[in-house]
């Protein structure tokens, strides 16, 4: 095993797993229970699934089907969307998810954070920091999915997550999201050298390079990806793969 988390982030949307670009048109790929057992046999270090219909539109997470995923789920698995409570995170922990990730609630009910964070540890808190550039290359969080602006840019809300006690932040640039650009290298090692937490970089992967890119160049402690664990070709069939372990030791070595 390599010592960097390779982990697959996937979007929930109307109790069926799909992947984005760029926040927009979703791709349906599959019931989220059988794409997790084909993870689970393919041995992932971790996996993320965000409802990217729950903040905007205001409903709670859908605790029986996270219930039933969790039930199959047998690597540690790490859930955001509509998270606004305490309560939220406790159910969610009671049924076997292991991270919480939260976006829109840290934005606008910032003590939430530290709420979580000392009920249920800071390990346990991930908080998503999801930006967009202007058309001059300057940063903004987005909150909602995307559709709102927090008046903050990417390094400085880093900065307050972490004084707040999360354990963790999972850096998600919304302008390579399914692109299979590349990650935002520059970002990525802008908010981890100002942080001290575990950076996950999420947003444009294409290939294992990218992978080991964001961890080498960047500083992050993991990477995440969702359209090239779950596309295949230049017509981007559905196929759910993941790299070897004998792959991803090359990679990082």
């Amino acid at each position: 095993m390599i010592g960097t988390r390779v982990i697959p982030c996937l979007l929930l949307r109307n109790r069926g797993l799909v992947k984005t670009v760029r926040y927009k048109d979703p791709t349906y790929l599959g019931d989220p229970i059988n794409i997790v057992r084909i993870f689970n046999d393919k041995e992932v270090d971790e996996l993320t699934f965000l409802d990217i219909t729950a903040s905007t539109e205001d409903h709670a997470p859908a605790f029986d089907l996270l219930q039933d995923i969790a039930s199959e789920c047998f690597i540690p698995f790490g859930y955001g969307g509509g998270v606004s409570s305490c309560e939220d995170i406790r159910r969610l922990l009671k049924i076997g998810i292991e991270k919480v990730v939260i976006n829109t609630a840290a934005v606008e009910n910032r003590s939430l954070i530290r709420q979580a964070a000392d009920e249920f540890g800071s390990s346990t808190i991930v908080i998503s920091v999801d930006y967009r550039r202007n058309l001059f290359g300057k940063a903004e969080v987005y909150c909602r999915s995307g559709k709102k602006a927090a008046g903050v840019d990417p390094v400085t809300f880093a900065r307050e997550v972490e004084q707040s006690g999360a354990g963790e932040i999972l850096l998600n640039a919304i302008d390579r999201d399914g692109t299979m650009q590349g990650y935002d290298v520059e970002m990525i090692k802008k908010v981890t050298s100002s942080v001290s937490i575990p950076v996950i970089a999420c947003g444009g992967a294409r290939n294992i390079q990218d992978l080991a890119s964001a961890v080498r160049e960047g500083g992050a402690s993991a990477a995440a990806a969702g359209s090239m664990f779950v596309f295949q070709g230049p017509l981007r069939a559905v196929l759910i793969s993941y790299p070897t372990q004998a792959e991803l030791r090359q990679a990082f070595s």
